[in-house]
């Protein structure tokens, strides 16, 4: 696997947005999936992807805690992409029901542990069934998000989870993926456009004051490297 993806990325660079999904498409021929939050980089994806509907599992995660916004723009996005039939994962009532009775409904906010213990309830245990099988996960992450996901590459194995990740907005620029938005009308949340420039659950995302980096607004109340769990870099080892 090491060798096909060492070449597929040498393959993918320089080439435009539109090749290289239908490039990367073409040389994975398991279950494919995509992920989306109905973020920027997501609606932008969900624009290009949608041709290959055929080809592509497109899935969600609802916590259970989103903004009405995200789900507003979840509506918008079927309605334009209606062959994409995303599918939605929900978290296990009876883990919820736990950590609820255990922390209290927003218990997240006491300690680093309990958050992650939150994320992994309500994201982390539910990708798994949404992945289970694929061999090919598409994402919309992108270099300049964060310091975790500066140094990621187009194709990736992810060690945790079996499969390789596929970066197509890696190297795209925040002002380049806004492009893509203007250019081909695609639903955006109405948040972003108030400052809310990463989107996941509603106690946990803020809009950003002015400066501030990409994903300063989530868990805004912890110090250090802010990730859910649903992408880990540490394994470069295929």
């Amino acid at each position: 696997m090491k060798e096909k993806i060492d070449y597929l990325n040498r393959e993918l660079q320089g080439m435009p947005l539109v090749d290289a999904l239908a490039f990367v498409i073409k040389n994975f021929e398991g279950k494919k999936v995509f992920s989306t939050s109905f973020g920027i980089e997501d609606q932008a994806l969900t624009h290009f992807l949608a041709p290959y509907a055929e080809f592509i599992t497109t899935f969600t995660l609802d916590t259970g805690r989103q903004f009405t916004e995200t789900y507003e723009v979840f509506q918008r996005t079927q309605n334009k992409y209606p062959a994409l039939n995303v599918q939605t994962f929900f978290p296990d009532a009876e883990d919820v029901n736990t950590y609820v009775s255990k922390h209290g409904v927003n218990g997240f906010y006491n300690s680093i542990e309990n958050r992650k213990e939150c994320c992994r309830i309500r994201k982390v245990v539910p990708l798994q069934r949404a992945i289970k099988g694929a061999e090919l996960w598409i994402t919309g992450l992108r270099a300049e998000q964060s310091e975790n996901r500066s140094d990621m590459q187009f194709l990736e194995w992810d060690e945790a989870n079996q499969l390789v990740k596929y970066n197509p907005l890696l190297h795209y620029s925040l002002k380049e993926t806004e492009a893509l938005i203007d250019t081909y009308n695609i639903p955006l949340n109405s948040l972003y456009k108030k400052g809310y420039l990463s989107i996941g659950c509603a106690p946990c995302t803020r809009a950003l004051a002015e400066g501030e980096p990409f994903r300063a607004g989530r868990w805004w109340w912890e110090d250090g490297k802010k990730e859910c769990g649903l992408h880990i870099h540490t394994d470069k080892n295929y």
